[in-house]
């Protein structure tokens, strides 16, 4: 299937920028959804042959095909896209832990958690 270079370079950056991406099994579907405006048709073709190099990771599921990016995927889109080796999908980068005002981190408070005051009796 022949895919114009915008609308592939459009599903290879939001594949790279999130790190997943859910198509529809709906050849029929006019565009893909609001962050990418392009028949879903093409992003059904670009993602089975992804998942037929192994560079994404398919799961089926009642008419929706959930794909995730492989080590492989994420080098591969790296070169194609020309991104430095220090940006990464958004499904590898770590959040931080959030602590409480007054709160030191690992300290936790109160009779729910573990090294508090609660102590049942059987």
């Amino acid at each position: 299937m022949f895919i114009t270079k915008k609308n592939r370079l459009a599903v290879y950056s939001y594949l790279f920028k999130e790190g997943t991406i859910v198509v529809a099994h709906d050849g029929y579907k006019e565009q893909h959804s609001d962050d990418i405006p392009i028949p879903n048709l093409e992003v059904m073709s670009l993602l089975k042959s992804f998942a037929s190099k192994g560079l994404v990771k398919e799961t089926f599921n009642w008419r929706w095909h959930y794909y995730y990016l492989t080590n492989e995927g994420i080098e591969y889109l790296r070169q194609y896209l020309a991104l430095p080796a220090d940006i990464v999908p958004a499904t590898l980068k770590v959040t931080a832990v959030k602590t409480r005002p007054g709160e030191e981190q690992g300290e936790r408070k109160g009779k729910n958690f573990s090294g508090g005051d609660f102590n049942p009796e059987f």
